[in-house]
């Protein structure tokens, strides 16, 4: 009843040109028809130019993703770190921003436990290497780690296009780069955190815009970008990159079966190779500075010694190590829950039905009626290719616990050439001798674009109450808006607080999933430090290792949560830190 009051409103809202909600949907629908109009006449001829020139159309859409993003800052400013993941990336960036792969042990470490993160025999983030590289340059070179997710993300749609370039025409390709901007660019998750799936994206675009390219000409710089891209998923998603790997040796099954192509395949194969050695070399030499053996990911050390993140669903769950704080262990509790025991089939097949919808993530919703047209396609090897590889990461992603789109972001663009596949074959049907199908796909681009700005006007242009009246609407986007956690509220007030901050936590017994600990590679040097609340005891040591900074006490538990001067003395927490 609220959004139906909203948008039958025509009072003004409190936004710079008066509208109310009702005033955007009908401004939206009006420049959309607009545009339709100008299609025809300017505006298709000039994307067909444009299309045809593949390094200005990269340039265009890496720049239209970034400066969409950046149109939104007033309303939706920087994103604010709010989990574990973000946290351990962040740290991650924050050591390559260093120059280096891990952190020396802190000797008051034990005040520093949080979820994904390793204390011993190193201090470091337990993820793969490849996003941070993104959040270091950003860091190193704005100043802000969330400059390399717009890099990546705008990166990601121009290799989008230069992907889908290898596969079609110029002037599809350049509607899968605009689709990919309205469906991954300023509204998307990835787009708005910092354990995104650009960087896997990238990777993705690489190694399927190298491929139909290489059996065309068997270019040295084409196995070249198909090596860099085997190699940035490595260093991004090892798991994955098995899948990815596969992909490629399934793409060349016509010329193994081919004596003649045996030689083809030896021309690509030793500068592919090369151009995966220094991935290789950084995740080995990550894997010695963080655990102190070549061999053993962080992940995997994490997993031994904290029992997270569990295991795969075919193994028994993971047993930790060593003695756990009580997040630690909710997180490992709530982890093996879901877990459960060792994968039967049946349970297999049953999640992965249930896994079905999460796919909706790589599709806006018109784009599915032109899914079935690509099934058209599959009686010629390259296209039956493409659906084989998006089931072996479908099946190989089913054997994780949990699924997040991520996990599949390296065939992002795979998805998009699906969409674009079946709209190219839609539009050439004809009933009758009439164009039915090109007015059926038109239809379907414009219901697309249409979504995305009307919520990009919704976003851009709303305020408060629409926002807030519309979110529960919005399906598919993930973008920042408010301060639902109390994060921000605490760190302004943190900022203004002068001098160095130490900052006790102490968690609720009602504490669920949201962590707080985060510490940059360099503790003893940041203007602010978290620590876990041990007891008083303990608690005073810190304080006597830390004796320049102004301690706090902060309650996230609490509603609001609640930052307070610590105390002198206080008693046990309500919220067991230590088992």
């Amino acid at each position: 009843m609220y959004l139906f009051h909203v948008l039958r409103s025509f009072l003004p809202l409190h936004n710079p040109i008066g509208f109310g909600a009702s005033d955007f949907v009908e401004l939206a629908i009006a420049v959309i028809l607009v545009l339709l109009v100008l299609a025809r006449a300017w505006i298709e001829p000039a994307a067909q130019a444009l299309a045809r020139k593949t390094g200005w159309c990269m340039l265009f859409l890496a720049v239209l993703v970034v400066a969409l993003r950046l149109a939104l800052l007033p309303v939706h400013p920087v994103p604010s770190a709010t989990g574990t993941d973000d946290f351990s990336y962040l740290l991650l960036g924050d050591t390559l921003a260093h120059f280096r792969l891990s952190n020396p042990t802190h000797p008051m470490h034990r005040f520093f436990e949080t979820i994904f993160v390793i204390q011993e025999p190193s201090y470091s983030s337990i993820y793969p290497i490849g996003p941070a590289l993104f959040l270091a340059l950003g860091q190193m070179v704005f100043g802000l780690p969330w400059a390399g997710v717009l890099l990546s993300m705008g990166l990601f749609c121009a290799l989008c296009f230069w992907m889908l370039r290898g596969w079609t025409t110029p002037g599809w390709a350049l509607v899968g780069g605009l689709l990919a901007v309205a469906e991954f660019g300023p509204l998307n998750m990835w787009m708005n955190c910092y354990w995104g799936g650009a960087v896997s994206a990238i990777a993705g675009c690489l190694v399927f815009g190298a491929l139909p390219r290489l059996r065309k000409r068997a270019g040295i710089s084409d196995a070249v970008l198909l090596g860099l891209g085997l190699g940035l998923q490595m260093l991004t998603r090892p798991y994955e990159s098995l899948f990815l790997d596969l992909s490629v040796v399934l793409f060349f099954v016509p010329e193994l079966r081919q004596k003649k192509g045996w030689s083809k395949l030896g021309r690509i194969a030793l500068p592919a190779l090369l151009a995966v050695v220094p991935a290789v070399a950084l995740l080995l030499l990550q894997n010695k500075a963080v655990t102190g053996s070549w061999t053993t990911l962080p992940y995997s050390l994490s997993r031994y010694q904290y029992g997270l993140p569990n295991t795969l669903t075919f193994q028994a769950n993971a047993v930790p190590h060593r003695t756990l704080t009580a997040a630690q262990q909710l997180y490992y509790e709530g982890q093996s829950a879901v877990h459960g025991e060792p994968d039967t089939v049946a349970n297999y097949l049953e999640r992965l039905g249930s896994r079905a919808g999460f796919y909706r993530f790589f599709f806006l919703a018109p784009l599915l009626l032109a899914v079935p047209f690509f099934l058209l396609y599959l009686r010629e090897f390259r296209f039956a290719w493409i659906a084989l590889t998006l089931l072996v990461f479908v099946i190989g992603s089913n054997f994780y616990p949990y699924f997040f789109p991520h996990y599949i972001a390296a065939v992002t663009c795979l998805f998009v050439l699906v969409s674009v596949l079946g709209l190219r074959r839609l539009n050439d049907l004809t009933v009758r001798g009439q164009p039915a199908g090109q007015i059926a796909a038109r239809w379907i681009l414009f219901l697309c674009f249409a979504h995305f700005l009307f919520w990009y006007g919704i976003h851009a242009l709303g305020d408060r109450q629409v926002l807030e009246g519309m979110d529960q609407y919005e399906t598919g986007d993930a973008i920042n808006y408010g301060d639902p956690q109390g994060r921000i509220a605490i760190n302004k007030r943190l900022a203004e607080a002068p001098g160095r901050q130490l900052v006790f936590v102490r968690y609720f017994s009602s504490h669920r999933f949201d962590e707080w600990i985060h510490n940059t590679a360099d503790i003893d040097s940041a203007r602010m430090i978290w620590a876990l609340e041990l007891s008083p005891d303990e608690n005073a040591k810190l304080k006597t290792y830390y004796p320049d900074r102004t301690v706090w006490l902060l309650e996230p538990d609490a509603l609001p949560p609640r930052l307070v001067p610590y105390p002198a003395r206080t008693g046990t927490s309500p919220f067991l830190t230590v088992q």
